[in-house]
């Protein structure tokens, strides 16, 4: 598993004059939680980068007054307008003590609906899992190669051993591959005892509707 390393420089200093300090110097304030540890540190936003601008996860390695802490991230506050760090929580990592993590969901293989026609769309992105440190993984599978138009797969066909918990619903939907809306009307149109017509763009054509007449750009006459 990739890990990115964060050089920090312990706060000497809390609360919001301290806060606002280290942001006016391009440090963002950083906490560090675990089993007996509670640190308190502040970094460069540059030195996060890769661990969260990413689809990826990641662990860390943050070096503090020449001690290592391996860690995840578990919270990271972003400005509303400009979405810059104002804030990183991480948690420390303990060996044998589990922990629970949101893991990317990958879809693999290409559906047979999709092929006919169809559009694969991906509802859930990241999973839940529990696990221990050692454990880790960077992200899991979803096997989509068998899915016909209008199918679905959900959390229980995610691939999986031993080594991990996922916490999501068994029956929560991962991906399924959409019928179009031109082959939903087509399709509706047959079981009706009528064929479409479609134009260029495999849209159906609207008829106008019988016994109706429309006069563009009269006006009535009154009587006298």
């Amino acid at each position: 598993m990739e890990v990115v390393k964060i050089k920090g420089e312990v706060r000497k200093e809390l609360g919001k004059k301290s806060t606002k300090a280290l942001r006016r110097e391009g440090k963002v304030p950083c906490n560090l939680y675990g089993k007996n540890t509670s640190l308190h540190f502040s970094a460069k936003p540059a030195d996060f980068k890769e661990i969260i601008y990413t689809p990826n996860f990641k662990k860390a390695e943050v070096e503090v007054d020449g001690e290592t802490h391996r860690c995840i991230i578990k919270k990271v506050d972003f400005h509303p307008v400009t979405e810059e760090i104002l804030h990183i929580d991480l948690l420390k990592l303990v060996e044998g003590r589990k922990v629970r993590v949101q893991i990317p969901v990958h879809l693999q293989g290409t559906p047979p609906g999709v092929v006919d026609g169809g559009r694969l769309v991906q509802t859930l992105r990241k999973a839940e899992i529990k696990t221990t440190p050692d454990q880790l993984i960077n992200e899991l599978f979803v096997d989509v190669s068998n899915l016909q138009m209008g199918e679905t797969v959900r959390v229980k066909h995610i691939g999986r051993t031993d080594q991990f918990e996922i916490l999501n619903n068994d029956s929560i939907p991962v991906a399924s591959v959409q019928v179009p809306r031109v082959l939903k009307t087509a399709a509706e149109m047959l079981e009706e005892g009528a064929v479409p017509e479609l134009d260029e763009e495999g849209e159906p054509i609207e008829g106008e509707e019988e016994g109706t007449e429309t006069t563009e750009g009269t006006e009535e006459t009154p009587q006298e």
